[in-house]
Parts: C-alpha cells; sequence; structure tokens
C-alpha cells in the first residue's frame, strides 16, 4: 500500500471544482507544503490579498509565482518527493567519511 500525503486529499477537491471542501481541509495543515495549498486555493478564487499572505506563510514568492497550472504542478512534485530525499543534500563530505592517504 502506498502511503499518500495528507494534502492529497486536497488537490482532488481542488481538481473537483470543491473549493470550499478544500479550504476546510488545508486549513488545518500547519506545514509550509499546507501553507503553499492554501495560497494557491486563494489565487484559484482570485482572492490575491490572502494567496500572497499564504505564500509568504509557506516562504514562497508570490509576485514570481507561475500561472495556476504551474503552481498545482510544482505543488504536485513536491508531494510525490519522499520527505527523506526532499533534505537538501550534503556539499561537502562529512569527516567520517573523508578518504585518508
Amino acid at each position: 500500500m502506498t502511503a499518500t500525503h495528507p494534502l492529497q486529499q486536497v488537490l482532488l477537491h481542488l481538481h473537483a471544482g470543491r473549493w470550499n471542501a478544500a479550504h476546510d481541509l488545508v486549513q488545518h495543515d500547519g506545514s509550509m507544503l499546507g501553507a503553499w495549498l492554501h495560497g494557491i486555493l486563494h489565487l484559484q478564487e482570485g482572492d490575491l490579498e490572502d494567496a500572497e499572505n499564504w505564500y509568504d506563510r509557506a516562504a514562497r514568492h508570490f509576485r514570481s509565482r507561475g500561472t495556476l497550472a504551474q503552481e498545482i504542478a510544482a505543488l504536485e512534485a513536491a508531494l510525490a518527493v519522499p520527505a527523506a530525499l526532499a533534505v537538501t543534500p550534503l556539499t561537502s563530505t562529512p569527516p567520517e567519511f573523508e578518504e585518508r592517504p
């Protein structure tokens, strides 16, 4: 059985045009991805002021965002990445793994 991210239910409502159901669910998610999706919902609704507020909470740049379709696709891609892989990779080798002469 494949685990799904809780926000995928919000996306199902969004794609089905059930804005109120999507909004009701996303309000209970305190994550950065939840804030981004909350912003996307307000963007879809045309409420740019609230959308910008939620983008700020998600640490995303509202004014340089993509189209609504691009934002939804990017969020869906972010949800598809397992949390362990979403961590920024190390830029240097930890000392215990360095090669020794």
